[in-house]
């Protein structure tokens, strides 16, 4: 019998799905059966206010706040530890978490908590601080070490109470129970996987997104809208995370454009930030696809911010995905109004509606830094993270990927 070393490529592909499907319908299983968990969430202006009231209410002492330097820059900050200060509760401020936040950035800000003798953390920022405030509120009751909590379900003990305010509509990461840390030694993503890491409460304020840029803006409503339908095609949707998944497309498809042409509309903004809250609460369930595995090897070779990857991604993975996934698309057009003749042809219309989004929103199509050398190991990083955690409806093999990048060239 020969070695797998001596199997062809187009073998060890097959013989690797073989091995993986198996293993995905029990995980399938494991996702259906994992209990609901979701935030007490406080939802239009100034619900950041009303989240700082209650976090008074549980007596928590002292919290440890985890943001980026710009937001403590502009003074956004401000409006948190005044809300603190009025329900008599004492802060330390974090600011040290970067896009995305490697292990030095995570086990800094849990020094912090342990030196200023925090009782509680509030994530206030995009994805970064929240995904490094998971990590922290863990590190407090699971023994400080960071690197033992990689992987799923690593998190024996509740973490520390945890409290998101999103700055950003897209990363939807106050409802998930992900956080993803960046290792920049060996370009590759570290995923922390388990329920108890979703916040205690959340707080979805548009009054704290109205100043965001269009560029910002448009690249992380294309994050929500990725969440939503790889979440929406994925082999484990239910009729609940269907559900959620429709209501976040079709707000992202009515309101994305205007938010990035009028992001002063509060009401405009507290539809995106609806919009990122229901594809998270869909794809934590569900999981994701190959857009976002094509994203984050984006993101760890080039630092390519996570929603521009997912949309430059999003309809080259959705053409490679269109015939298995044709009913699923053809639902999505009729959602959003595209007529067609046929499923196959309302399919293709919802992708060109997607390029069409991206181009309202000036997001451009290409990837500027990708060049031809990397295209092997960046294909090789998103099929093992695709291959390992994603129900997708149609797999690749390491040529397809390999060729789908490269389409992705400017």
């Amino acid at each position: 019998m020969r070695g797998l070393g001596n199997l062809g490529g187009s073998h060890v592909f097959i013989l690797k799905k073989l091995l993986h499907d198996p293993a995905m319908a029990v995980a399938g299983v494991l996702s259906k059966l994992t209990p609901d968990r979701i935030p007490v969430t406080f939802a239009g202006p100034d619900a950041s206010l009303e989240l700082c009231e209650s976090i008074a209410h549980m007596r928590c002492e002292k919290v440890l706040i985890v943001t980026d330097a710009t937001l403590v820059e502009i003074g956004l900050i401000d409006r948190i530890t005044k809300a603190l200060d009025a329900g008599g509760l004492g802060w330390s401020i974090y600011s040290g978490v970067e896009p995305d936040p490697t292990f030095s950035h995570v086990e800094a800000g849990f020094a912090q908590l342990e030196q200023e003798g925090c009782k509680a953390v509030l994530a206030v920022g995009g994805g970064s601080p929240m995904d490094a405030s998971k990590l922290i509120a863990a590190m407090a009751t699971n023994g400080g070490q960071l690197r033992k909590l990689e992987g799923m379900l690593k998190v024996r003990q509740a973490p520390m109470p945890l409290f998101a305010i999103p700055t950003t509509a897209g990363t939807g990461s106050e409802v998930t129970l992900a956080a993803v840390v960046a290792d920049p030694e060996t370009h590759t993503k570290k995923f922390f996987l388990d329920p108890r890491m979703i916040p205690t409460m959340a707080a979805l304020d548009p009054n704290l997104m109205v100043g965001l840029p269009a560029p910002i803006t448009a690249a992380t409503g294309m994050d929500a809208l990725t969440h939503a339908v790889e979440s929406f095609l994925s082999g484990w949707s239910t009729r609940t995370t269907e559900s959620h998944a429709k209501v976040s497309i079709r707000l992202i498809f009515d309101h994305l454009h205007a938010a990035c042409s009028d992001g002063g509309n509060v009401e405009v903004r507290k539809a995106m930030a609806l919009a990122s809250y229901y594809a998270g609460l869909a794809f934590t369930r569900t999981s994701l696809g190959y857009v976002h595995a094509i994203a984050h090897a984006l993101g760890a070779y080039y630092r390519t911010p996570h929603g521009l990857a997912n949309a430059i991604a999003l309809p080259h993975v959705l053409e490679f995905s269109k015939k298995p996934a044709e009913r699923r698309l053809a639902r999505l057009a009729e959602l959003i109004g595209c007529d067609g003749a046929s499923d196959e042809e309302k399919a293709q219309r919802f992708i060109d509606a997607v390029r069409g989004l991206m181009a309202k929103i000036d997001i451009a199509p290409k990837h500027d830094a990708l060049v031809e050398a990397d295209i092997a190991p960046l294909a090789g990083q998103a099929l093992r993270e695709a291959h390992l955690n994603y129900p997708v409806p149609r797999y690749m093999s390491q040529p397809q990927c390999e060729a789908l990048l490269r389409q992705m060239i400017a």
